[in-house]
């Protein structure tokens, strides 16, 4: 298929590649040349604009949008949108507010442009091994797009297949799903990532514990010089503790045991608040993922080693940076 990738950064770019080594045509553009040129040597067909990326792509088009949520979103698609017709579609894969989703479902129907929201993970890692994606929209536009999605997705793996779901949603095992109508999509990704705001948090917090395990204020004989690195690595073989994000911990303590490469002031990029917003609207209770985002606010005045591994981690399986 052909498809228009808007925004090259550290995901949107790594997209771009994995649809064409499955060989899937792409257009491209970013306000930064350079980063075109880049993907343009890689095999896509560069465009000089949003008007001329559209003019670029047959009917009916699809553009993926992959930039920062909010403004930079929002100007893409109405500069975007004058170029669109009946039948094209629009997918915003960055991490946009489930809501904002729907109100610009509404605007876009009377063109006829379909807009799928696509929640996004894999991070800067995404390119080797795929990136689950959680889809909302309507069905028939999802299911012309099928190929896109499969391509993007990281398929079955080596996971073993989960017993009794044979006559469950397919696609699921094999990293992508059709959660349900505009906005359902990010819903779905803002609760992933609330979670992992939890699972990151708990981490940390053990880690901080085995860390202080030895000092000197502890009596001698409860004073145990554990090696932290040498625990992560452990954990990772058997334990029902393993993940990625365990393993991205194994990592960053094995090159620097003490984290001094990181100040442990730890950034939230809107999905823990907004995770957090709706569980008071919803009154559902949410202790763990409410602490884990107050836990990144505090981290920003007095950090701790547990805050240190939170930005391993998030430097990990993203790139991001540090709080400033």
């Amino acid at each position: 298929m052909q498809i228009g990738i808007v925004g090259l950064g550290r995901m949107g770019a790594n997209i771009a590649r994995r649809l064409m080594r499955a060989g899937h045509q792409v257009v491209a553009w970013d306000r930064n040349a350079e980063a075109v040129a880049a993907l343009a040597r890689d095999g896509a067909t560069s465009a000089t604009g949003l008007a001329d990326l559209a003019a670029r792509l047959e009917a009916p088009r699809a553009v993926w949008i992959m930039l920062p949520a909010g403004a930079a979103t929002d100007g893409a698609i109405d500069e975007l949108t004058p170029h669109l017709g009946p039948g094209d579609a629009l997918i915003d894969g960055g991490n946009t507010f489930w809501r904002d989703d729907i109100l610009r479902a509404k605007k876009l129907k009377p063109k006829g442009v379909f807009y799928l929201d696509v929640g996004t993970s894999g991070g800067v890692w995404g390119l080797e091994r795929g990136y689950c994606l959680m889809i909302g929209g309507e069905k028939e536009i999802v299911q012309r797009l099928d190929p896109i999605f499969a391509a993007l997705a990281p398929g079955m793996g080596e996971i073993e297949k989960t017993p009794g779901r044979d006559a469950r949603t397919p696609t699921a095992e094999q990293g992508y799903l059709h959660c349900g109508p505009v906005g359902a999509g990010h819903f779905v990704k803002m609760v992933h990532n609330g979670i992992e705001y939890g699972l990151m948090q708990a981490y940390a917090e053990g880690f901080d514990l085995l860390r202080h395990a030895g000092d000197a204020s502890r009596p001698e004989e409860e004073r145990f010089p554990i090696e932290s690195a040498d625990v992560a690595e452990v954990w990772r073989r058997g334990s029902v503790v393993t993940s990625w994000l365990l393993d991205l911990t194994a990592t960053a303590l094995a090159k620097d045991p003490a984290l001094d490469a990181f100040t442990g002031k730890v950034e939230d990029s809107g999905e823990g608040r907004w995770t957090v917003q709706e569980a008071v609207e919803q009154a559902t209770p949410a202790p763990v993922l409410t602490a884990a985002l107050y836990a990144r606010f505090r981290s920003r005045q007095e950090a701790t080693f547990a805050d240190k591994i939170l930005s391993a981690m998030r430097k990990g399986f993203g790139g991001h940076g540090e709080a400033k």
